[in-house]
């Protein structure tokens, strides 16, 4: 069965955790149908920006490291960004 890329992604932004993390805020500039929006939205998520506000609203204290704010397809940023939401996530509540 040969799958595009499209269909994984157009798959992976209708799961669960996705759709649930569109309802609390914009994610991407319009109604997510075309198949250029969900590319823009699946990197908006993968930048890991978007991600961590919706962490530090769950949690407002976050540790002291600084999120890149513009990552413009830059790996090493955006590893950063997730790394940091990862220990965000990962560090208890108290």
């Amino acid at each position: 069965m040969d799958v595009t890329l499209s269909e994984l992604l157009g798959a992976f932004m209708e799961s669960p955790l996705v759709v649930w993390v569109r309802t609390l805020g914009p994610l991407g500039s319009g109604d997510g149908a075309g198949s250029d929006e969900r590319l823009s939205m699946f990197m908006e998520l993968v930048d890991g920006v978007f991600l961590h506000k919706i962490m530090t609203h769950i949690d407002p204290s976050p540790t002291n490291q600084r999120l890149n704010k513009n990552v413009n397809n830059d790996v090493s940023l955006r590893l950063h960004n997730l790394t940091v939401l990862t220990r965000h996530i990962r560090t208890p509540l108290l």
